[in-house]
């Protein structure tokens, strides 16, 4: 295939459709806006969420909660899963990205004690469980802080 041959979907494309353009068309005199009103103006019509003066929905119903602007979204990583690593690998947040147990790492990564770990590992992450970092050095691994 060159680039000369490319087209678009069947189906994807449609013909432009002129409006205001005489009765003939179809589509001619007011142009499908109808006869006067706001609609019809140019630059006529109302921002959205707009009711026609009517008390809007987004202020009817009621606020709810509470946003804390200093919020961390801290991800949880169980300590069975760390088993994934070969012995005496060093797990960052980066091997844990590799091997798909994180996604997106957002505020930090913390490790929760919820499993059995069999494997000597060096981890590095932002947080630990008590229980996971006791797990983790009877293990014979390290937990580091970073």
């Amino acid at each position: 295939m060159k680039l000369h041959e490319l087209k678009p979907a069947e189906g994807s494309k449609h013909n432009s459709f002129r409006r205001g353009r005489g009765h003939g068309s179809g589509n001619g005199k007011t142009a499908g806006k109808g006869h006067k009103g706001q609609n019809a103006r140019s630059g006529g019509g109302v921002r959205p969420g707009f009711e026609g003066g009517q008390m809007p929905l987004y202020r009817r119903i009621p606020k709810r909660g509470f946003t804390c602007i200093n919020h961390k979204e801290i991800i949880a990583v169980n300590l069975t899963h760390l088993n994934v690593f070969e012995d005496g690998a060093v797990v960052d947040i980066a091997a844990l990205q590799s091997k798909g147990l994180v996604s997106n790492p957002k505020d930090g990564v913390k490790i929760l004690g919820v499993g059995e770990l069999n494997k000597k590992l060096t981890v590095k992450v932002n947080k630990y469980s008590k229980s996971a970092k006791e797990k983790i050095e009877a293990a014979g691994g390290k937990a580091e802080v970073i």
